[in-house]
C-alpha cells in the first residue's frame, strides 16, 4: 500500500511537474489538446493536461556568427512565439535593373508576430516564407527602377517594400515594420564609370562656377569704372561750373571798372585775350607773326589797361 501511494505521489508531481507552464512576457505558447488547437497561453502560470494537451511548435530564424565575423543563419523548431519585433539578416542577392545591370542587395527586414494562431496555422515555414517573398519581391521593385534611381531611392525602395510585404504577410499574422536596404553593390566596372562620371560632373561644376565667378568680377569692375567715370565726370563738370561763376564775377567787376574810363568792356575783353595768346606764342617759340583784325581797337584796349594800372 505505502508503495502504490509513492508511486501515486510520484505521478502527481510527474503530472504537475508537466501540467505547469510558466510563460515569459512578450511570448505566447498554442497549445493543442488531441492534435487540434485548443487555446493560446499568454504570459503568465498555466495549467495543461500534460497527456492530452501539447504545445505547437514554430521555426524560428536565428542569425549566428562564427569565430571568423561570418554570419549564417540557424533555424530552430519552438514551442514559444516571440511576440518582440524581430529583424532578419538576409544574404546578399543578385537582382537586375531595369537598364539591364546586375547589382548586389543586402536587405535587413523588421517584422512582428501580431497573430500567433495565424503564424503557426497558415504558413508551414514562417521564416523562410518571408525571406523568399522579400527576395521577389525585392527583384521586382528593383527590376522596374534604373541604376541610377535605384542608388538614390533607398527612402522609396525600402517603403515599397515594406507596404507589398505587410500586406502579403498580412494572412500570416505577420506585420512588417519596415525594410531597410543595407547595401547596393554594382559591378566594379559600372562603379569605375561612375566615379568617372562624377569626377566630370565636379570639374564641370568647378568650371561653371569658375566662369560665374569671373563673369561677377568682369561686371563688379565694369560698375566700379562707370561710378568712377560718373564720378569724375561731375567732378570735371563741378569745376567747370566753378570756373565759370569766376570768370562771369571778374567780368562783371572788370566792365564796372573799365566803364568808368569810358571804354568798351567788350573790346577791353578781348585785349586781354589777344595779350594772353601773344604771351603763349612767344613762350613756344612760335615765328609765326599774327597781326590782328581791329589792331588800332585793341590798341587803344591796351592804353586802357596800363592806364588802369597805373592808377
Amino acid at each position: 500500500m505505502a508503495i502504490l501511494f509513492i508511486i501515486l505521489a510520484i505521478f502527481v508531481l510527474i503530472l504537475l511537474s508537466k501540467g505547469l507552464v510558466i510563460v515569459k512576457q512578450a511570448q505566447v505558447i498554442i497549445i493543442e489538446r488531441l492534435g487540434k488547437y485548443n487555446r493560446t497561453l499568454e504570459s503568465g502560470l498555466h495549467i495543461i493536461w500534460p497527456l492530452i494537451d501539447k504545445s505547437r511548435s514554430i521555426n524560428w530564424r536565428f542569425v549566428r556568427t562564427d569565430f571568423q565575423g561570418n554570419k549564417y543563419v540557424q533555424i530552430k523548431s519552438e514551442t514559444r512565439i516571440d511576440l518582440r519585433e524581430t529583424v532578419y539578416d538576409f544574404p546578399r542577392q543578385n537582382v537586375i535593373t531595369s537598364d539591364n545591370v546586375s547589382i548586389e542587395i543586402d536587405a535587413l527586414l523588421y517584422f512582428q508576430v501580431t497573430d500567433p494562431v495565424k503564424a503557426v496555422y497558415e504558413i508551414n515555414n514562417l521564416p523562410h516564407a518571408i525571406e523568399k517573398l522579400t527576395q521577389t519581391t525585392l527583384r521586382n521593385v528593383i527590376g522596374e527602377l534604373e541604376l541610377d534611381k535605384t542608388l538614390t531611392s533607398r527612402d522609396t525602395i525600402n517603403s515599397r517594400l515594406r507596404d507589398i510585404l505587410d500586406e502579403a504577410t498580412d494572412k500570416w499574422g505577420v506585420k512588417v515594420n519596415r525594410v531597410e536596404l543595407q547595401d547596393i553593390n554594382p559591378p566594379q566596372e559600372i562603379k569605375t564609370a561612375m566615379e568617372k562620371q562624377m569626377r566630370a560632373e565636379r570639374d564641370r561644376r568647378a568650371k561653371i562656377l569658375e566662369a560665374e565667378g569671373e563673369k561677377k568680377s568682369q561686371i563688379l569692375v565694369a560698375e566700379g569704372d562707370k561710378e568712377a567715370s560718373i564720378t569724375r565726370a561731375e567732378g570735371e563738370a563741378r569745376a567747370k561750373f566753378l570756373v565759370a561763376e569766376a570768370e562771369a564775377k571778374a567780368i562783371r567787376e572788370i566792365a564796372s571798372a573799365v566803364e568808368a574810363t569810358g571804354t568798351d568792356p567788350a573790346q577791353y575783353l578781348l585785349a586781354v585775350k589777344y595779350i594772353k595768346a601773344f604771351n603763349e606764342i612767344v613762350q613756344k617759340e612760335d615765328k609765326t607773326v599774327l597781326i590782328p583784325y581791329e589792331a588800332s581797337a585793341i590798341l587803344s584796349s591796351v592804353k586802357t589797361i596800363e592806364q588802369l594800372f597805373k592808377k
